[in-house]
């Protein structure tokens, strides 16, 4: 707790320090540069506050609709996942602007704390290691989305960021693992932790990016499987990490969401006092939601598989149109509302234990003065699902009215870990009944799956394909589907036509009745790559644009 309240303290003087100009005597009434980073609370406000700007919560979900996992309505997201984006959308500047303004902060940190004389050497080591891992993070996500991006590694000048060229990304990724590499001897494991620095960063989140990285790349397999390795064979070194038995406490219990063996690093929140509020807009209106902002759709509900392990394609899998989700993987219902959904609230404040009706016509309180429930989908209606799905997971039973929520939003779990691990192996040919079941086997069994047809080593099946989507239902909502298909090269199939959404548009000679939520279009010739914001290249004639743009 003392970790996630220092998160929330205002560095006023940090911009006071970044903004007074060089001096020869220092005022004694206010930080400079020759003073600011001499006092050691100010070196740790100035980290804490880089963990408060790493990642947001918005960044984290609006992925998901830039996906086929999701829907929304919001403008940039809409034109971007529609194929009309231009260099001109703001979404584009925006992240580019936040990466880079944390890499700024950070590279005043690390050039600042060289100024300190009174913090240990191994506590600098330590702050120096979390500092870079951002900046680490922060490079990431700028070149998968833009490729080429400048690599900026010091303190530059407000006039060097005016002629800053585009680094090849080869070089970007060589950097990003150096640096995690460099860095792993100066953190923690988690099990050195004490409990108030519980959500800082150590040896096993930067191994956990390193793999995530080094997956990306889709030519480093064998690299990935080894850094894997390190964290599934040798946790007395890289902290010991574990599936939690249940699923769902992951993302709606507040103590077991806050601390537990799987998460490797988290975005801290603290109830009241840093929060964020997305599923004001997620949830039904009948359990407090406000409107719909993003929605589930039913391409990702396809994709959850029966209790016996089979797809609802295959033959023999039991699956009923008429009565669609049941005997499902349990994950289904952990992450999406869908019709006869029965909602328990936990026994929080934010909704009662009641059923959630979706389908037209379907909600009993239906009457000619009021034809339509609350949560039943109805084109159009703001305040209704435009696919006839809800989210449920990130649901917390103890928010504050209108859904202010203190839960962490995991960025990376070690389930991700074991499902890099099963991609991995496979992609080099050494899936085995032994890696299945340290891997997709043991997710399944701790999703709740008992049929031995679910969790046994499959004796036949397009391996590359049932990896694939149990990467994309154990990761629903954590904004890596975009990822996904980008590097997959998937994009270009299942980013092109219709997103869709339950069977309820009416209209059996339109896609079998499905809703259509939204056609999209995807160029891939070009849109792979995000532009890079307009102004910024008309104010760096160094900066050229990406193909097509």
């Amino acid at each position: 707790m003392k970790l996630l309240n220092k998160l929330l303290i205002i560095t006023v003087v940090i911009a006071i320090a970044s903004g007074c100009k060089k001096l020869d005597i220092a005022p004694t009434d206010r930080f400079t540069d020759l003073t600011f980073w001499k006092v050691d609370a100010n070196v740790y406000n100035a980290l804490y506050n880089n963990y408060s700007i790493m990642y947001n919560s918005n960044l984290y979900f609006t992925e998901e609709a830039l996906s086929d996992n999701a829907f929304s309505s919001a403008g940039d997201v809409t034109i971007i996942s529609s194929g009309n984006a231009t260099p001109l959308t703001g979404k584009f500047a925006g992240d580019w602007s936040y990466y880079y303004s944390c890499i700024k902060s950070c590279n005043e940190l690390l050039d600042g704390i060289k100024q300190n004389k009174t913090l240990p050497a191994a506590t600098v080591a330590r702050l120096t290691a979390e500092t870079r891992f951002i900046r680490a993070f922060e490079h990431f996500n700028l070149e998968k989305w833009y490729g080429d991006v400048p690599l900026i590694n010091y303190n530059i000048t407000q006039e060097e960021s005016k002629t800053v060229s585009r680094t090849p990304k080869a070089d970007v990724i060589n950097f990003i693992i150096s640096e995690l590499e460099a860095i792993t001897a100066d953190l923690p494991s988690k099990d050195q932790l004490p409990a108030n620095e519980n959500g800082r960063i150590t040896k096993g989140a930067a191994l956990a990016l390193e793999a995530r990285v080094l997956l990306y790349q889709g030519n480093r397999m064998q690299d990935v499987a080894t850094v894997c390795e390190k964290l599934m064979n040798d946790q007395a070194t890289n902290g010991s990490y574990a599936l939690n038995p249940s699923y769902t406490a992951l993302f709606s219990d507040p103590t077991i969401n806050k601390t537990n063996n799987e998460t490797i690093l988290s975005l801290q929140y603290v109830p009241t006092k840093r929060t964020w509020q997305d599923f004001w807009d997620f949830a039904p209106v009948s359990v407090g939601g406000r409107v719909n902002s993003m929605a589930p759709t039913q391409e990702l509900v396809n994709d959850y598989v029966m209790l016996n392990g089979k797809a609802i394609t295959d033959p023999g899998s039991g699956y009923d149109a008429s009565n669609p989700y049941a005997n499902r993987d349990p994950r289904l219902a952990a992450s999406i509302v869908y019709d006869g959904y029965q909602w328990d609230a936990e026994g929080g404040a934010n909704g009662t234990s009641k059923t959630i009706y979706i389908k037209p016509g379907s909600d009993p309180s239906d009457s000619q003065a009021n034809p339509n429930g609350p949560d039943e989908y109805v084109g159009g209606r703001q305040s209704s699902s435009p696919t006839g799905y809800y989210w449920r997971k990130y649901f917390d039973p103890s928010a504050q009215a209108e859904y202010i929520s203190g839960l962490n939003l995991h960025l990376i779990r070690y389930a991700e870990v074991l499902l890099d691990y099963a991609e991995a192996k496979n992609s080099l040919g050494q899936m085995n009944a032994t890696v299945w079941d340290q891997t997709i086997g043991a997710l399944r069994k701790r999703a709740g799956f008992t049929d031995p047809g679910a969790t046994g080593y499959p004796a036949s099946g397009d391996m590359t394909n049932i990896i694939r989507a149990e990467r994309r239902v154990e990761l629903a909502l954590e904004g890596l589907r975009t990822d996904d298909i980008r590097r997959w090269r998937t994009a270009e199939t299942v980013m092109n036509g219709y997103a869709h959404g339950a069977q309820f548009s009416g209209d059996p000679s339109t896609d079998n009745g499905f809703i259509r939520a939204q056609k999209r279009t995807f160029n891939p010739g070009r849109d792979y790559l995000w532009p890079l914001p307009a102004n910024d290249v008309s104010l760096d004639k160094n900066l050229t644009q990406n193909p097509g743009y």
